[in-house]
């Protein structure tokens, strides 16, 4: 009998098989030649793997490039025989962390979706030189470094300079016969870059478009420039820094004037290529015809992601206004029936509320722009409420105090047709609290889309061996309709399939476990629980509580040394702002406390404690598919969806987690009963804030909490330091809004029903494949076909794109 192939044979073939099936083997060869050729530089003769890595990159480029044509026109009008690693190639690619967290890797699902389901949609964003930083830890603390992605070119976008805008700043508003002008701008140049965007399958290629600060060949050199040319010329950095570097910030504000000037340029840009766009009558011709805008929201629909791109709502209305010569009401209505807003976040710091002075400044326009649509708007609320002036403060758009502030998400709200959350709970919270004088005026606004990942990515690619064995049960179907998982119920008391899904877990488990030995040199027990909470370190996401399970633990097992404890490997991983001290510590802590546990010979190999480094998608690859325990522990109500708890339940981990976020509908479509869920739920949380949240009663009542939190206090964990730690007991004794304490003791017992199920591996299976089983529901495709259908008014096709070698109907 032949030898079953190894996860890492099984990729190679997928990859392999993936290149043969873009046409003619040998035509494939020589384009990989040709490229490999004209990426060796003229003194070097040897390739070396980034030499192949680019040359593979170029050559399935090249494929996608006639399909990306082809769908443009569709919407509108070493020699390589000696057998090439694949998976070494993949890892010389650099992760484009363009974004913080679950919003900009939820928009990369979104993009997958929408192309994959045939809708003809474009994803803008910026082009940043620096995207988010690489985190190093050194003596147990997160260090920066810059994440120079760039450094060796990027193979999968384009420049495309015939498509380069102008994007003004500053000047002064001038009011002439003819309206209101702009005037002596500082103009920065906004140069797209396009990678393509592959649906599955369906030969569609989409558009993703990032832009690019320029300065102008003329910048700071008018006429009245003294002569000082050098100094003009370095000046130029001051126009193009504007894209230079993301900032850091994972839900919270920081209302600096560079992050303004990002959020505007970024709009600017977008929304005059879709004008553009829109007044060609056919695809490539970029001379308007279409001048009528009666149509424009039949034709457009921008997707406001969070407040980030508000101002895309005055500077539509400036465009229609002021250059286009539309009055005030039309060009309105235009505006609020093509945009639309998802909020991501209830937490009061991450919203966006920016100083009247730096709009003042920044852009004149566009604040005259929003006094006029905050007026208006208050007249129609006082019409409704007369005489409630604490309505009309609450509702305005403009928040009193010193400074004024323009709050960007009441903007949001008032310039759109439909407002969505993105968990059902998220969605209710949203009506009821943060935006609930809105939703008694326009209720029907008000929307829920839950969020989804894409299976391929998050299924298909990261873990094959999963996926193959689906589908040998069910078929291939479930990549492009996730529901069709459901199937697998019927298979729950297999006992070949149980014994499958437990192979591939040990596999992926044995995997990770040697990745983190070659990188980190640590040696894990592959047969302990892989206890795994990966998302930026926050305080509501709560790496304390997991913190002091884990102590407890160890603390339990030093008390009974002889006794059977279930072992564990407690992982956690993820970025902290660079700004945000309490998360900085939360790091310290949790690698302080491995310090001592990994190295207590009490202990052995019952529990280890680490922490992933640099935590980022591809790192997520590797990690989700090896996870059991999937740490999903925010205070209810601070979550707003959560994604990867989706990507976990998919490749088989179960959850612990309160009823927060998604995890409400995982446990809906699973059964609450196969997910450990503990905790607080939201309505809890409201009584505890009503009546008063006092930690000491806990730390009184609970004795092994009691010694957690003295052994931290007292610098069990950082002997060198022994008050290293004071000011997180301080927080979490006396002000801790996420309140641990309140959910400590359910969670310790939540963990002991782990223990006790894990014990029984057949049990824990076939909870696993239940779990699989209900998580259609979390495909991005159903996402996006609510989108589509509720917001968009557009219809998913199924149709395939005739290849570019086929001829046109």
């Amino acid at each position: 009998m032949s030898k079953p192939l190894t996860d890492h044979e099984k990729r190679k073939q997928i990859s392999v098989r993936g290149i043969a099936g873009l046409g003619d083997v040998a035509e494939i060869k020589k384009s990989f030649n040709r490229h490999l050729h004209f990426t060796l530089v003229k003194d070097r003769n040897v390739a070396t793997p980034r030499d192949y890595y680019f040359a593979l990159a170029h050559t399935v480029r090249d494929h996608l490039v006639g399909r990306w044509i082809r769908t443009q026109q569709y919407y509108y009008e070493k020699d390589p025989k000696l057998g090439l690693d694949l998976e070494e190639l993949e890892e010389i690619e650099e992760d484009a962390g363009l974004g913080n967290g679950g919003l900009g890797r939820l928009a990369a699902c979104f993009l997958d979706s929408m192309a994959s389901l045939g809708l003809a949609a474009y994803g803008y964003g910026i082009r940043y030189e620096f995207g988010i930083f690489n985190q190093k830890i050194t003596n147990g603390w997160q260090v920066e470094e810059a994440d120079d992605w760039l450094r060796y070119g990027n193979p999968w976008e384009k420049a495309r300079p015939e498509y380069m805008l102008p994007v003004h700043f500053y000047g002064r508003v001038e009011q002439t016969h003819e309206g209101p002008k702009w005037v002596d701008t500082q103009v920065v140049l906004a140069m797209p870059y396009d990678t393509p965007v592959p649906g599955y399958k369906n030969n569609t290629v989409n558009t993703m478009r990032l832009w690019s600060a320029k300065a102008p060949n003329d910048f700071n050199l008018q006429e009245f420039n003294v002569g000082d040319y050098i100094q003009a010329v370095l000046d130029r950095n001051l126009a193009e820094n504007i894209s230079r570097v993301l900032y850091p910030n994972d839900n919270f504000f920081e209302g600096k004037e560079l992050r303004l000037k990002q959020e505007y340029f970024v709009v600017a840009a977008t929304l005059q290529d879709i004008i553009r766009r829109f007044k060609s009558s056919k695809f490539g011709c970029r001379d308007p015809v279409r001048t009528s805008f009666e149509a424009f929201s039949e034709k457009v629909a921008i997707q406001l992601n969070d407040t980030h791109p508000a101002l895309a709502i005055p500077e539509l209305m400036r465009i229609l206004v002021d250059i286009e010569r539309l009055d005030w009401e039309k060009a309105w209505e235009i505006t609020t029936k093509t945009c639309a807003y998802t909020n991501h976040t209830v937490l009061p710091e991450a919203l966006e509320r920016w100083p009247i002075y730096m709009f003042e400044k920044l852009l004149p326009r566009h604040l005259q722009i929003i006094y006029e649509i905050n007026q208006r708007h208050l007249d129609r609320v006082a019409a409704l409420y007369p005489g409630d002036s604490d309505r009309l403060c609450r509702m305005s758009l403009i928040e009193e105090g010193n400074p004024k502030r323009i709050n960007m998400a009441h903007l949001c709200v008032v310039g759109s047709h439909a407002v969505n959350g993105v968990a059902r709970i998220h969605s209710d919270i949203v009506k009821t609290t943060v935006f609930k004088d809105f939703c008694d005026i326009e209720p029907e606004k008000f929307q829920n889309k839950t969020n989804g990942i894409t299976p391929r990515r998050w299924l298909l690619l990261c873990n094959p061996g999963l996926a193959d064995i689906i589908a040998e049960k069910i078929g291939e179907e479930f990549l492009t309709d996730l529901f069709q998982l459901r199937k697998l119920l019927d298979f729950v008391d297999d006992s070949v399939f149980i014994r499958d899904v437990a192979n591939v877990k040990q596999e992926n488990k044995l995997k990770f476990a040697a990745y983190l030995e070659s990188e980190y040199k640590v040696n894990i027990n592959p047969e302990s629980i892989f206890d795994i909470q990966v998302k930026r370190i926050h305080e509501y996401k709560r790496q304390l509580l997991n913190c002091l399970h884990v102590i407890t633990l160890y603390n339990r097992i030093k008390k009974e040394p002889n006794k059977k404890f279930v072992p564990r490997t407690v992982m956690i991983g993820g970025k902290a702002a660079p700004g945000y001290h309490m998360a900085k510590m939360i790091i310290k802590l949790f690698t302080s406390v491995g310090e001592v546990v990994n190295h207590d010979p009490v202990v052995g190999d019952r529990l280890k404690v680490i922490f992933l480094e640099n935590y980022r998608v591809s790192l997520a690859e590797k990690v989700i598919p090896a996870a059991d325990l999937s740490e999903q522990i925010s205070t209810a109500g601070t979550e707003a969806s959560g994604t990867g708890n989706m990507k976990f339940m998919l490749n088989g981990a179960l959850t612990i987690g309160t009823m927060d976020g998604a995890n409400v509908e995982m446990a809906e479509e699973a059964g609450e009963e196969n997910l450990f869920i503990f905790g607080m739920r939201v309505e809890d949380v409201e009584a505890m804030d009503k009546k008063g949240y006092n930690a000491r009663e806990y730390y009184e009542r609970l004795p092994e909490l009691k010694q957690v939190i003295d052994q931290i206090s007292a610098g069990y964990f950082s002997p060198k330091e022994p008050e290293l730690f004071k000011d997180m007991v301080n927080m979490l004794m006396n002000h801790d809004r996420f309140k641990v304490f309140a959910d400590y003791e359910a969670y310790i017992r939540c963990q002991e029903k782990v223990n006790e199920l894990y014990r029984n591996p057949k049990e824990w299976t076939k909870k696993v494949i239940r779990n699989i089983a209900a998580s259609g529901k979390f495909s991005s495709d159903r996402t996006i076909a609510e989108y589509a259908r509720e917001i968009w008014g557009v219809e998913p096709s199924d149709v395939k794109i005739p290849p570019p070698n086929e001829p046109r109907e």
